[in-house]
């Protein structure tokens, strides 16, 4: 193994659309809200809260991901703890 292969292992690119499973439990910020519920965005990548209130905008929260289709980065999910808007 060279240096420069040592130096590097390990080493990932972040991708600007990030893919998701259902089942999968994430923490990110509420970023908006609409009729339809809240919005995470993460990325690209959009995943719809509809059980979310507009108070949540700018909180942190830990969410299930329900459903997500890679093809267009979008996907929704369940709110399973409002950790806070400053934390």
């Amino acid at each position: 193994m060279s240096w420069l292969d040592s130096f590097l292992a390990g080493w990932t690119f972040r991708t600007s659309t990030p893919a998701f499973e259902p089942g999968e439990v994430i923490t990110a910020y509420v970023t908006d809200a609409d009729a339809e519920g809240g919005i995470v965005r993460i990325g690209d990548s959009k995943i719809r809260l509809p059980d979310a209130d507009a108070e949540l905008v700018e909180s942190k929260v830990r969410l299930e991901i329900t459903a997500f289709d890679a093809s267009t980065y979008e996907g929704t999910g369940t709110v399973v703890e409002v950790i806070g808007p400053d934390q």
